[in-house]
């Protein structure tokens, strides 16, 4: 009876480590990617992100509301030379879903174009009337009665 303990690779383990003549060494980096997640669903979890991101409903305007919009716009515009500044809050649609949000700028206004509906202010910044929920100016009369 043999009681010298063997091991299963006994007869492999001091053999030199195999190169191969055809292929090119494997970097680390390569090696690694071979045994990286699959994503079996590319595009899943930016689509679940986008669905779940929350956008605003536009609010609408009561006409008191549009009619001191469109006073403040006439006075600004009668004062345009003044260079006025504004700061506006508007409503932003968004691109990919229903809604959208409300941010607020502040710039100089160069032009207001009563036909095209459309208040332009330096840095190519232009909005439709319909966006704007509130502006306010340096410019106006305190008591808020534009002429």
């Amino acid at each position: 009876m043999n009681l010298t303990p063997t091991h299963k690779y006994d007869d492999i383990i001091h053999l030199p480590h195999h190169v191969s003549s055809k292929r090119p060494h494997m970097s680390l980096a390569d090696r690694a990617a071979q045994f990286s997640p699959f994503a079996a669903l590319t595009g899943f979890e930016e689509a679940v992100n986008e669905t779940a991101r929350l956008t605003e409903q536009c609010i609408e305007l009561e006409d008191e509301q549009i009619e001191t919009i469109n006073r403040i716009l006439i006075y600004i515009s009668r004062h345009l030379k003044e260079h006025p500044e504004a700061t506006i809050t508007f409503f932003q649609p968004d691109t990919k879903k229903a809604g959208g949000s409300y941010n607020t700028i502040t710039g100089i206004v160069k032009a207001i174009d009563q036909s095209k509906q459309i208040i332009h202010l330096e840095g190519d910044q232009s909005l439709f009337f319909h966006q704007i929920l509130n502006i306010d100016s340096p410019i106006l009369p305190s008591d808020r009665e534009a002429d």
